[in-house]
């Protein structure tokens, strides 16, 4: 294994590289939100079709990209702590249940905001939508299971083996477009294909995509400093550090 993977496991190294970290990460993150959202909402021309209804997708998109991928942060952190039995995995994925489940309602809530003039209605139970919502279930049975269970050791392996088992419903989500005949739309971004939008419908998207992973990053290191202290708070570097801002 290479040495920064056994670096990951000291809870004092991670504290101090993402305070090193967070200022670049959150001024990439206020920077790329702002201009993305400046030039979707402002400047990037109305849809052909759906006029500038369409634009709720400068948030929609992001926020739905970031609930699939914080789940799967949540998964490859429990594999991880249930392989190597490292505690600094237990925390990330302890603090990205909270985050991703926000992440989830505001993928809903955009989603029913657009749906309303595209379908005619908040709510159908299309494939993409009930596995969105099942998704949000799950983080909040992380949150729920975590909070229930008093071992902190016993929380870590009960909700990593929940997040497992749940890790079946991101394929359905990504391909319910593909496999079954969904009023929602294929996927935006392709890795494979070009963009079917022109350049300055896609570029602010691209960019709200990259700033939110960036936000993503902040806000999981913010909550990750503040739960390794917690964790901590025994150890004599935290007592020292503390020592050090209180003088």
């Amino acid at each position: 294994m290479p040495r920064w993977f056994y670096q990951l496991a000291s809870p004092r190294w991670c504290y101090q590289i993402t305070g090193k970290l967070l200022p670049g990460f959150a001024i990439a993150a206020l920077l790329l939100i702002a201009v993305g959202t400046v030039w979707g909402l402002a400047f990037a021309p109305p849809d052909y079709q759906q006029g500038n209804s369409f634009r709720i997708i400068y948030l929609h998109v992001p926020t739905a990209y970031m609930a699939q991928s914080i789940y799967m942060t949540m998964a490859i952190a429990g594999a991880v702590g249930l392989i190597w039995k490292m505690k600094m995995a237990d925390m990330v994925l302890k603090c990205c249940a909270p985050i991703g489940a926000w992440l989830a309602v505001l993928a809903l809530a955009t989603g029913a905001i657009w749906g309303k003039p595209t379908w005619g209605s908040w709510w159908v139970w299309d494939a993409r939508l009930t596995s969105m919502l099942i998704l949000l279930f799950l983080y909040l049975g992380v949150i729920a299971l975590n909070s229930a269970i008093e071992s902190e050791s016993t929380a870590a392996q009960a909700t990593a083996v929940l997040v497992l088992v749940g890790l079946v419903n991101i394929p359905i989500i990504k391909y319910s477009v593909d496999w079954w005949n969904t009023l929602h739309q294929p996927a935006t971004f392709k890795v494979t294909e070009k963009p079917a939008m022109p350049v300055e419908m896609w570029m602010p998207l691209l960019l709200m995509v990259i700033g939110f992973y960036a936000f993503f990053a902040v806000a999981l290191m913010l909550r990750l400093r503040n739960e390794i202290l917690r964790r901590e708070r025994r150890a004599g570097w935290v007592r020292e550090l503390l020592q050090q801002q209180r003088g």
